[in-house]
């Protein structure tokens, strides 16, 4: 039997830690993405008899590469195969709760997965401080025959405690952002709740206390869920009428080759959806209650090269700033006329907020995940050079769209990228620090001309686009990750 063992000031107090823990979303936060992904969350919090499922990679680079490279499969698949899981190189660990005792611990248990046994019991008591904790992770497992050596204990050490590091910053950031907004605790409908933001944007909300309605495209199938159907216009006023704000992610990826169907979806996936809530919004806005539209938006909204419109090399790095007019091309339209679709909403005298976001950074989908087998294979390097690319960690993205929500000052459009945009090629030099490899092998063009289309390629691949943050700073956000490094390092555990 090995044991591990971690231990975790805080500078917050016990019941609000302990209490955290206890709420939906807390798995999902404290998973890191280099790790697995959650498959069911608890079905019962951290009550005894709970149980809850995840799916677990190979430890270190090789498992790192297997999900990023499986996951990049995935999102080139369409969306009826991109469930297989023959493209999940990951095992399923199931656990189950066994002890609780409230305000200083709980237990769980592997009841099925890699390890013979595995026993993780959470400890809280108060710290030295007033109004802080001490967390204390203990694990006790059991290595299956073959794997019992003081190498593979080692190893496995330093990757349990290179998780549980990552759960530390998260967990630290969240009670920040919580303690932050601790405003009243709101009922908030979302779609595309099950992508890459919305989950990790849920986990936050539910964190906090808030209740999280999910819009779905399927019946409901429990209180949690409000049915409706953007391509039909169908959406019960009645089932918002109780929440205080919607928040709007839904959208077809723009990861795919534009051709003129994909083009269309993306279009149309973006604006019937954001009318009909906008039009159910303003229907609803005669009862008196204030209510909030949150909808996504890009800074491609700005065209994919600002900095020089007229392409006659007169370039200029002058940060954008949600002022700017729209500029020209496919993407920008798109996020002009999504922007736009609010605007019943805002008549009716909603408060709505438009995130224009930028390269979201995760190794569980985006831009990130598709480069990282290139980089972990040795032959990773920049797309472009010169260009301006406006990042933002995946934290910091579900923070911006959650801040919005609970800052009830907030209107209008606001930029979602970092304090510090790099460029194309100061990006593959920090990427290529921080995981270890090289990254001079500069992609040619052709490349994602190949994958994107001539047209898609210059939107997105080899987009210009320098964003400022300075609006969303001044509204009081204060950024988990400011720098390309620090959110790198964070988001992969380096």
């Amino acid at each position: 039997m090995n044991t591990f063992q971690y231990t975790t000031a805080l500078p917050f107090a016990r019941d609000d830690v302990f209490t955290w823990f206890s709420r939906p979303g807390a798995l999902v936060r404290l998973t890191p993405s280099f790790f697995g992904n959650v498959l069911a969350e608890p079905s019962d919090g951290i009550n005894p008899g709970s149980t809850a499922a995840m799916g677990v990679g190979a430890p270190g680079s090789l498992g790192m590469w297997l999900g990023t490279a499986a996951g990049s499969l995935r999102g080139m698949l369409p969306k009826s195969l991109r469930s297989t899981q023959a493209l999940a190189p990951e095992l399923r660990w199931e656990a189950l709760h066994t002890r609780l005792v409230p305000g200083e611990s709980f237990t769980d248990i592997m009841t099925a997965g890699p390890f013979t046994s595995w026993t993780h019991t959470h400890s809280f008591s108060d710290g030295p401080v007033p109004g802080s904790t001490i967390m204390t992770d203990a694990v006790d497992y059991e290595l299956p025959l073959g794997f019992r050596g003081g190498w593979v204990s080692k190893h496995l050490d330093a990757e349990l405690k290179r998780m549980f590091a990552f759960r530390e910053r998260a967990l630290r950031g969240d009670l920040a952002f919580h303690q932050g907004h601790s405003g009243p605790l709101l009922k908030i409908a979302v779609t595309g709740a099950s992508g890459l933001i919305g989950t990790q944007l849920c986990a936050l909300l539910t964190g906090g206390g808030h209740q999280v309605v999910k819009l779905v495209r399927h019946p409901a199938r429990n209180a949690t869920e409000v049915a409706w159907d953007p391509d039909a216009g169908t959406l019960d006023a009645q089932e918002l009428a109780g929440c205080d704000a919607v928040i709007n992610l839904a959208g077809h990826s723009i990861g795919g080759r534009f051709t003129s169907h994909t083009k269309d979806l993306i279009r149309s996936s973006r604006i019937k959806g954001t009318e009909l809530l906008a039009q159910t919004l303003a229907q609803l806005a005669s009862d008196g209650r204030p209510r909030a539209l949150v909808s996504g938006s890009a800074v491609g909204y700005y065209g994919a090269t600002p900095h020089n419109p007229g392409g006659h090399g007169q370039r200029t790095s002058r940060a954008l700033t949600e002022e700017d007019p729209a500029g020209s091309g496919f993407l920008a339209g798109v996020c002009r006329d999504w922007e736009a679709a609010c605007l019943p909403a805002s008549k009716a005298g909603v408060r709505v907020v438009t995130v224009r976001t930028g390269l979201v950074l995760s190794a569980a989908g985006g831009i990130l995940q598709r480069l990282l087998p290139l980089y972990l294979a040795g032959v990773g390097g920049p797309v472009g050079k010169k260009q301006w690319q406006s990042w933002i960690g995946i934290d910091d993205i579900a923070g911006i769209f959650a801040h919005a929500v609970l800052s009830p000052e907030i209107h209008g459009a606001y930029n979602a990228v970092a304090p510090h945009p790099v460029t194309a090629e100061s990006f593959a030099t920090t990427l290529g620090a921080v995981v270890r490899r090289p990254s001079i092998l500069a992609v040619p063009t052709v490349g994602p001309k190949l994958l994107l289309g001539s047209e898609g390629a210059t939107e997105l691949a080899l987009a210009d686009q320098r964003a400022s943050s300075a609006k969303v700073v001044a509204s009081g956000y204060e950024f988990r990750h400011g720098s390309l490094e620090q959110a790198l390092r964070h988001i992969l555990g380096a």
